[in-house]
C-alpha cells in the first residue's frame, strides 16, 4: 500500500482525531463509551481511585456526557463489556472473547498442576450454582494452598494463598468463571455460561494459528493508538510474541493491505496506521481549517500514552506514572494527569476526590516549558476542572493550583 507522508503537525492532528480528542465530540453517553472501547480494542483497568480509576478518566476524557454508572452498566448489567487480561488487566468488548480461548487453554492446563484443586472448584461451581455470585470472603472454601503464579502474572514466584482466592482467580483465568460485580476492590464472580451468551461463549477461536493471533492483536493495538511503529513498545504489552513474529506480522498485514505505511517529517522510523483509517488520514492531509480546540485530562494508562516514546517524539511530551516511583524522586506527583487542549499537551494536574465530603482539590497545575500561560488556556483548564468535578459529583477547590 502506498506510503503516507505526513507532516509532525499532520500526525498530531491525525492522533488527536483518531482518539476523539480534538474538533467536535466523536463520542456521547454510554453508547459512546461503548464505540470508543470497540476502537480501542480495550482499556486498561487499575483499582487505584485517587480521582476516577483508570478506565472511568480514559472515558471522561472523550466521550461526552459519560457517567461512571455507564461503565458499571456495560459490564454488569448489559454484559456488551468483559472484565478479563489482554493489555494487563483491562476491559473489552464481550465479543472478542472467542480471540482468547487458547489463552483460557493454557490457563486451564496450568491449574491443572496442583493436586486437588479440581476438587475444590467442583465445590466452588456447585455453591455458585446454589446460592449466586461469591467472592474470596464468602465461599466456604477454607484453609490455604501453595500457589505458582498463573500465566497471566509476570513472575515467577510461589505463595501460600488462601484456597478460595485461589480457586476463583483460576477459574476465573480459565473463562469459567466471569465478574458478576464488584464492591469496592472485592470482585464477586459468577458463572461464565451465565453471563456471557451462548453463541460467543462456545465460538470457535477466530484465529487458532499463533501467526494469526499475533496479526489480530498487533492490528487491535494499531487502532487503540492511532499509529505505531514496528519496535518493541509497551502497547504491545501483553501479547507473546518474539521480535520476529512482530517483523512477520507486521509485514503480513503491510503485504496484506490492512495497514498503511505512514512516513512523518523528522522521524526516523515508519509508523503504521489501520487501512480502515485511511479516509481520516486522506482528510487530515487535505483540511488544514482550524479545529474546535478542546481541554482534557489523561488516565496516566490512556490508550493514546501506550508508546510514550512516540507520544515524546511527536508531541514533545515526556510522561512518566510516578506511582510506583519513591515520593523523594518524583518530579511531578502520585496520580497525575497528562493535560491536552487543542493540538498539544500543555501541562499537567494533580488532583484528589474526597467523595464524602463532595471535594474534588486540584493541589497542582504544572504548564510545560514554552507553554504560555494566557488567559484563555487558563479559562479551558478552569472549565475542564469544572467539567472534571460533576464527572465525580464534586465541588472543584483550585486553591494555589498553578505552578510552572
Amino acid at each position: 500500500m502506498q506510503e503516507r507522508l505526513l507532516t509532525i503537525e499532520q500526525a498530531r492532528r491525525f492522533l488527536l482525531r483518531k482518539q476523539g480528542l480534538l474538533g467536535d465530540w466523536r463520542f456521547a453517553g454510554k453508547e459512546g463509551a461503548l464505540a470508543y472501547v470497540r476502537q480501542a480494542g480495550c482499556i486498561q483497568f487499575d483499582p487505584v481511585d485517587v480521582c476516577g480509576k483508570n478506565a472511568e478518566l480514559t472515558l471522561q476524557s472523550r466521550v461526552k456526557g459519560f457517567q461512571k454508572k455507564h461503565l458499571q452498566e456495560l459490564l454488569y448489567r448489559d454484559r456488551l463489556l468483559v472484565d478479563y487480561p489482554d493489555k494487563e488487566l483491562s476491559i473489552f468488548p464481550v465479543e472478542d472473547w472467542p480471540y482468547f480461548a487458547a489463552y483460557r487453554q493454557r490457563s486451564y492446563v496450568h491449574g491443572r498442576q496442583f493436586a486437588g484443586l479440581e476438587a475444590l472448584e467442583e465445590q466452588a461451581i456447585s455453591y455458585i450454582r446454589a446460592h449466586g455470585p461469591v467472592s474470596a470472603d464468602t465461599l466456604p472454601i477454607d484453609g490455604e494452598i501453595f500457589w505458582h503464579s498463573s500465566i497471566h502474572w509476570s513472575g515467577n514466584w510461589h505463595k501460600n494463598s488462601k484456597a478460595a482466592r485461589s480457586v476463583l482467580e483460576q477459574m476465573y483465568t480459565d473463562g469459567r468463571l466471569v465478574i458478576h460485580h464488584k464492591t469496592g476492590s472485592r470482585k464477586f464472580y459468577d458463572l461464565a455460561e451465565t453471563h456471557i451468551p451462548e453463541a460467543i461463549l462456545r465460538a470457535e477461536d477466530p484465529c487458532p494459528e499463533e501467526t494469526a493471533h499475533i496479526q489480530w492483536r498487533i492490528l487491535r493495538r494499531i487502532g487503540a493508538v492511532g499509529l505505531l511503529p514496528n519496535r518493541r513498545s509497551d502497547a504491545f504489552l501483553g501479547i507473546p510474541m518474539t521480535t520476529e513474529q512482530r517483523n512477520l506480522a507486521f509485514e503480513t498485514l503491510e503485504r496484506e493491505g490492512r495497514i498503511i505505511p505512514v512516513q512523518v517529517d523528522g522521524f526516523k522510523p515508519v509508523l503504521y496506521a489501520r487501512a480502515e483509517d485511511g479516509g481520516l488520514l486522506e482528510d487530515v492531509l487535505q483540511n488544514d481549517a482550524p479545529l474546535k480546540a478542546r481541554c482534557s485530562f489523561l488516565a496516566p494508562l490512556d490508550p493514546f500514552l501506550w508508546d510514550r516514546k512516540l507520544i515524546e517524539a511527536l508531541f514533545g511530551f515526556r510522561y512518566s506514572w510516578e506511582i510506583y516511583t519513591p515520593a523523594d524522586k518524583r518530579k511531578y506527583g502520585y496520580y497525575v494527569l497528562p493535560i491536552v487542549y487543542g493540538e498539544g499537551f500543555v501541562g499537567r494536574l494533580e488532583a484528589t476526590a474526597d467523595y464524602k465530603a463532595g471535594i474534588l482539590t486540584v493541589k497542582h497545575v504544572w504548564l510545560e516549558d514554552g507553554v504560555k500561560r494566557t488567559k484563555k488556556l487558563m479559562r479551558a483548564i478552569e472549565a475542564a476542572v469544572r467539567s472534571f468535578a460533576r464527572f465525580h459529583q464534586c465541588t472543584p477547590s483550585m486553591e494555589e493550583a498553578y505552578h510552572g
